[in-house]
């Protein structure tokens, strides 16, 4: 309402002013000039002050941010291993996995470009290029918050954080990448700094992209006798399947994903390992523009092997085909799937 009678008030000013030049003619010529300096003035001003706000903001360095200590010792045992390699290989391997060197020595990341050139970091046990010196604590305490213990600064969301992750989970992860698997051990690869884009940079500044908060109570797995709860957690907490399957990275709800817009009807703008433009796929159980049409069983075939229902390979990276679920997780997820609300949103993609 307020806009409304504001724009209101400049057309009726407008209305006067043009009808005083119109009687005053001998003003008008005066009052014209006197009016555009002003403008001008005014504009110019306003130029200046975006120009500098974006050169702080294209110039500034990542924020800084106080890191907690968090003093926990895992133990890794057998079973904590087994379930971290599990997991690594859904959560870690797709950014962190070199195909050059076959470990864990990060790579150059393309399918993110609007967030800057992007290098993900060597997880290696190597003490320099590496996490060898991380204790346990570091590292939770980094992925749970987007907080670097060594540097204090904040990873922006082309690193995601396992905000909602069970503890147990986690710890699994940390056990497995403290383990002798050949994907962790020592070595001395490194890659350039990451070179965060604009948009990263304003996201930063304005407080679109910042730290999440340690979680202050202990973060339990779901009950893992009822499906629906494992599917949940499975997508939208351990694998975090909504935040590529929404509409955009930067404007996913990461504390509360339901609110995302776009949740999980696809769209989100992506690259492929080769560079090249792709979205994602709408997984809502819209009937025309989803998956409402795919059986359970066409569902756990497509997340297993990467094969839709019409025979064609449809998974393209960074998305990749989740073997090490079990069938009843895959089933768990599809039921989760099934009742969130249906988007109808067509996503125009190549499978072939």
């Amino acid at each position: 309402m307020l806009a409304v009678n504001l724009a209101r008030g400049f057309y009726h000013g407008l209305f006067l002013f043009n009808n005083f030049c119109y009687l005053s003619p001998t003003l008008n010529y005066t009052v014209m000039r006197k009016v555009f300096k002003v403008l001008l003035i005014i504009v110019l001003v306003i130029v200046a002050m975006i120009g500098v706000i974006a050169l702080y903001i294209n110039f500034r360095g990542m924020p800084r941010y106080t890191a907690q200590k968090i003093d926990i010792k895992v133990d890794p045992t057998p079973t904590r291993i087994e379930k971290g390699q599990k997991l690594a290989s859904m959560l870690c391997k797709t950014c962190h996995y070199n195909e050059q060197t076959r470990k864990f020595t990060g790579k150059e990341l393309v399918e993110a470009p609007q967030f800057g050139k992007l290098y993900s970091a060597n997880i290696t046990h190597d003490s320099i290029a590496g996490i060898g010196k991380w204790t346990d604590g570091e590292l939770i305490y980094f992925i749970r918050t987007g907080i670097h213990p060594k540097r204090n600064e904040y990873v922006p969301p082309y690193m995601p954080k396992l905000i909602h992750i069970s503890d147990e989970d986690l710890y699994s992860i940390i056990a497995f990448l403290r383990s002798d698997n050949d994907w962790v051990k020592a070595d001395n690869t490194r890659h350039p700094a990451t070179v965060p884009s604009f948009l990263t940079k304003f996201l930063l500044t304005i407080g679109a992209f910042k730290p999440f908060e340690y979680p202050k109570e202990p973060i339990a797995g779901p009950d893992t006798t009822n499906p629906l709860a494992v599917g949940k957690y499975i997508a939208l907490y351990q694998l975090e399947c909504f935040s590529c399957h929404s509409r955009d990275f930067a404007k996913n709800d990461y504390l509360t994903p339901e609110k995302s817009p776009g949740f999980f009807a696809g769209g989100n703008k992506l690259k492929n390992a080769e560079g090249k433009d792709l979205v994602s796929l709408n997984i809502t159980m819209d009937e025309e523009t989803g998956i409402g049409r795919w059986t359970e069983d066409e569902f756990v075939k497509a997340v297993r092997t990467g094969m839709v229902p019409d025979g064609k390979a449809a998974l393209r990276y960074p998305m990749i085909p989740y073997a090490s679920l079990t069938e009843q997780e895959v089933k768990a997820v599809y039921a989760y799937l099934k009742t969130v609300p249906k988007i109808s949103n067509k996503v125009e993609r190549k499978l072939d």
